[in-house]
């Protein structure tokens, strides 16, 4: 994955400009995060821009949007501009830590995203889940345009194709399947304890609902801006509480997460120490998800506080790399061959984007789409291409039959 860079983009493809964990600091994805709320002016100032089709996924952890080129239009300028203007930064920092990925290589980063190989952790289903989210909110505006739902069709049939041969998604995550473990083997039954997640970010909400899957009785989230913790809160169905009041959700919390990244400790000792005081000895299993830490590391010293970080919880499941890697290795194996095949199929049936589209143009992507989709399945293939005719479009193939046939004259 390259960094931003001065592109010319010509002819037929995909383009993503975005922002994740390798590329970006977790303060600038902040930043440039568009919620539920802002989606809807967002996809009015990209159309507003000229750039037709496109899709956006964002939250904390990586902000993506995929775009079909447009005549006349420099996208990548636009999208820069429009994620200046979001998180308040210059351009030129905008481009410092955001990476722009065409053509084949669009496409192989989009189905590493759907095969779960391009999150934070292997494995983990969210970031796949937001391209589907991100789909659906393109189809309900009218911006999901025929680069986009190609493309999107290939990477979910490459995802399935990845779940059937490898085991990646039978061992999603290892992390988090640690953290329950040493929490289960700590306090026991999960469904009698009370967790509490301080901050934001893809490892902390993603050990949080591992415990929720694992039967955690309730979940408690705070943050010092209030509309992410209600965000968070949303995300995880839980309770929200007020940092100013973390010292009480401290102490009847016996799972605590931390992922502030702030460079101060959230938790001091002083503060744990008068926890626990008030749990009356009860163990109290907490998670240090930041970097650097945010938690006061002298509290290990502290009898019934039992801290952890990453790195120790990556020991706990140490036995299981060789398998994890070799599962991923063998995934990677089945992207590349995916994308190779489905950047072939696009090169042959896009026109160039130079050249005015046809009826007939459109008529045959929609054929090529069916039968890379449908992999052969004639009632599955009549049935979808059903499902993607608009009425307006079943008037133009008649009107075309009726001109090549001359009833029209």
């Amino acid at each position: 994955m390259r960094p931003m860079a001065k592109l010319s983009v010509q002819g037929k493809g995909l383009i993503v400009v975005g922002a994740n964990h390798r590329s970006s600091t977790m303060l600038f994805r902040d930043r440039i995060t568009i919620s539920n709320g802002q989606l809807g002016l967002f996809f009015d100032r990209l159309s507003d821009a000229g750039i037709r089709h496109f899709l956006i996924t964002s939250n904390s952890d990586r902000t993506e949007i995929y775009v079909e080129p447009t005549p006349g239009v420099d996208s990548v300028a636009e999208i820069v501009k429009l994620l200046s203007a979001q998180s308040g930064l210059s351009r030129n920092y905008v481009e410092a830590q955001t990476y722009c990925l065409t053509g084949r290589d669009a496409l192989r980063h989009l189905l590493a995203v759907c095969c779960r190989l391009d999150g934070l952790v292997i494995g983990d289903p969210r970031p796949a889940q937001n391209l589907k989210d991100g789909l659906a909110s393109a189809r309900k505006r009218n911006r999901a345009g025929r680069v986009i739902e190609f493309a999107l069709t290939g990477a979910f049939n490459a995802a399935a194709r990845v779940h059937r041969e490898t085991e990646i998604s039978r061992r999603p995550v290892s992390i988090p399947a640690a953290a329950v473990q040493v929490a289960g083997d700590l306090h026991g039954d999960l469904r009698a304890c009370s967790g509490l997640l301080v901050g934001a970010g893809e490892m902390g909400e993603l050990l949080a609902n591992s415990f929720l899957s694992a039967g955690l009785k309730t979940l408690v989230v705070a943050h010092p801006i209030s509309a992410k913790a209600e965000a968070i809160g949303q995300e995880l169905n839980c309770h929200v509480g007020d940092m100013e009041t973390l010292p009480v959700l401290l102490a009847k919390s016996d799972i605590v997460l931390t992922s502030m990244n702030s460079r101060r400790f959230t938790l001091s000792i002083d503060t744990t120490r008068e926890a626990l005081k008030q749990r009356r000895r009860k163990p109290m299993f907490l998670i240090d998800i930041g970097v650097p830490g945010d938690i006061d590391q002298t509290i290990e010293s502290l009898e019934d506080a039992y801290l952890y970080s990453l790195d120790d919880l990556e020991r706990v499941t140490r036995t299981g790399w060789d398998s994890r890697e070799k599962e991923a290795e063998n995934a990677w194996a089945i992207v590349d061959e995916e994308t190779d095949k489905l950047f072939a199929s696009l090169s042959g049936v896009l026109p160039r984007l130079d050249e005015k589209e046809t009826p007939s143009d459109s008529l045959e992507i929609l054929r090529q789409e069916v039968l890379h989709a449908s992999r052969g399945d004639a009632d599955r293939a009549t049935q979808m291409i059903l499902n993607r005719l608009r009425d307006d479009d079943i008037i133009e193939i008649a009107r075309l039959r009726r001109r090549d046939t001359g009833e029209d004259q």
